[in-house]
């Protein structure tokens, strides 16, 4: 389903983190609620819990975004579940907890045609990470509708050579353990996406050159969301999906 992406006729709208902007991020609500809007396509990053479950949640420890403090990885499934992951943004999402890819999977049995953008954060144990949302994406017959993006080359190279699935890469110098030439990253990404600070229409057109899909993350007002257009990209992941999705529809 994922190569459907090519024969698309506008551009595609992606949810960074759900509908982040709004409502807390990485969570059921967030992924609903941007769903409901219309968006294309849902990003978000995975982890793994010290039981070996895998968990929706984007930093490393768990401060930011929950009640709770330290590594993930120090607790297990049932005692992340006791954490509260949405009165941080507000009272009123008080309950929220950090959902498992399988919980997404489920929410998502609503919303067939939805493209997933799935985020193996760098870490030591990002290989066995994939390895599990693997396991889990197939059962549910989604790998069809994924591409897999991480910010370090091994795990690009490692999706790309071990499971032939769409990777999502980034600039040479966003990257850990990049390698040139040939055969290098490059190589291995079906897509490519750069940061706003980054994007200009000359980029763009040197990797569609590459033949890569050139994407763009978190173009969040109407400005941005123009120039990241008026640049060619052919997807736009945003935190605040509202301007991409009037842009995009012509009802601006």
């Amino acid at each position: 389903m994922i190569n459907s992406f090519e024969q698309r006729n506008r551009v595609t709208v992606a949810a960074h983190r759900g509908f982040s902007s709004m409502y807390p991020e990485n969570t059921l609500l967030a992924f609903k609620e941007s769903l409901e809007k219309g968006v294309n396509m849902i990003e978000f990053d995975l982890r793994l819990s010290r039981d070996k479950v895998v968990m929706i949640l984007h930093d490393e420890t768990l401060d930011r975004t929950t009640n709770g403090t330290g590594p993930i990885t120090d607790l297990t499934l049932r005692e992340l579940k006791q954490l509260d992951a949405g009165s941080w943004l507000g009272n009123e999402y008080e309950g929220l907890k950090i959902p498992t890819l399988e919980e997404l999977c489920e929410l998502l049995k609503d919303y067939p045609d939805t493209l997933l953008n799935v985020e193996i954060k760098k870490s030591p144990i990002a290989k066995e990470v994939m390895d599990k949302a693997v396991s889990i994406l197939s059962g549910y017959g989604y790998l069809s509708k994924c591409v897999f993006t991480c910010f370090d080359a091994d795990i690009i190279s490692y999706i790309y050579d071990k499971y032939h699935l769409k990777t999502q890469g980034f600039p040479a110098e966003k990257m850990s353990n990049f390698t040139d030439g040939e055969n290098g990253t490059y190589s291995k990404m079906w897509s490519i996406a750069f940061s706003m600070d980054l994007l200009t229409k000359e980029k763009v057109d040197e990797f569609k050159d590459k033949e890569l899909h050139v994407w763009c993350y978190c173009p969040d007002t109407c400005q941005a969301v123009q120039y990241a257009l008026d640049c060619g990209v052919s997807l736009i992941t945003c935190n605040n999906i509202i301007p991409a999705i009037t842009a995009i529809s012509g009802d601006r």
